[in-house]
């Protein structure tokens, strides 16, 4: 079941993925998005690449890479075999795709903006080709009320005639919310989900635009980890560098993931430029981020506003980037 994986990707899981199969992950702790990062560092400064760990003779590979990562550690994940045709198996038979950072359709977007920190493994459920696609994230509390569901799903029917995608986390509230919007109008939707993707990609609502291709659901965990609150908060970079401009539709002051994320890019990252919503009755939250360098959203009433509000996404503030990651 593993043929369909390049052995760049075969490697890269083996040594990073936990392997969930059922309720079970493997034993042998998998290394940190961190410790891969200088793993591949090495590796491509070493003119190699992770398949080769899974050739004959890596005795002199593994010596090379011990100050990165102990070789007695890398041999035992690299072991994992046979676990990994069954995770494998398990993944296909619920139409989820796996790719690596080494693979040619990894999105460029995560690699331009997250350079090393970029996941070295996602798993999605329907179009990948959508990744690159960018648009517009759209952020906020899974408890809202009527009122703000109503505005969201308005922002993503618009995204929808605009021709442009929606990014978000595929949470209750908000993010459903503008994700219903624009696949319930035609459009497409980018969802980075934080809680079981294979439950995710189940569900009755997507099924249509998961099978017309207007949908993907993506994450960088395991299709079967339940929720984690540091996944939740560690996928806001996802959402924001897979898009072109975001819109925070309401945060509560130093509390949640959307404020967190929100904050990290407009006080460090700078992926895009970050919105808040300016129509309605405000709230501390966004007043807040406003102060903190968000601009209001123009609230766009047709495609060509819409747009052109998306357009005007500032350049990244930050450090030049680094060389094209491959690995």
């Amino acid at each position: 079941m593993t043929d369909s994986l390049s052995p760049n990707t075969q490697a890269i899981l083996l040594l990073t993925a936990p392997l969930i199969v059922g309720r079970a992950a493997g034993t042998e702790r998998p290394l940190t998005s961190a410790q891969y990062g200088r793993l591949a560092a090495r590796l491509r400064d070493m003119g190699r690449t992770p398949g080769d760990f899974l050739t004959e003779g890596t005795d002199a590979l593994l010596q090379e890479c011990a100050s990165i990562v102990e070789g007695e550690q890398m041999r035992r994940l690299l072991a994992r075999g046979f676990l990994l045709s069954q995770a494998v198996e398990r993944w296909s038979q619920r139409a989820i795709w796996v790719m690596s950072r080494a693979d040619p359709a990894y999105p460029r977007r995560l690699k331009k903006q997250l350079g090393t920190a970029a996941p070295p493994v996602l798993y999605g459920c329907g179009e990948p080709g959508l990744l690159d696609a960018g648009g517009l994230a759209v952020v906020g509390s899974r408890n809202v009320d009527d009122a703000l569901i109503a505005y969201t799903e308005a922002v993503g029917r618009l995204a929808a005639d605009s021709r442009r995608a929606i990014v978000s986390g595929g949470a209750r509230g908000v993010d459903e919310a503008s994700m219903r919007g624009a696949i319930t109008h035609g459009g497409k939707a980018i969802g980075v989900v934080a809680d079981t993707l294979a439950k995710a990609a189940l569900k009755a609502d997507y099924r249509d635009s998961l099978r017309e291709q207007r949908l993907v659901l993506v994450s960088p965990y395991d299709p079967s980890a339940g929720f984690n609150v540091s996944h939740a908060m560690q996928r806001n970079k996802l959402i924001y560098a897979l898009s072109d401009a975001a819109l925070v539709v309401n945060a509560d002051v130093d509390k949640g993931g959307t404020w967190a994320g929100a904050k990290e890019q407009l006080d460090h990252l700078n992926f895009v430029r970050v919105y808040v919503r300016q129509a309605g009755e405000r709230s501390p939250g966004l007043e807040a981020l406003r102060s903190s360098g968000a601009d209001l959203w123009p609230e766009p009433r047709t495609p060509e506003e819409f747009v052109a509000a998306l357009a005007v996404a500032p350049a990244p503030r930050r450090a030049p980037s680094q060389p094209e990651l491959t690995l």
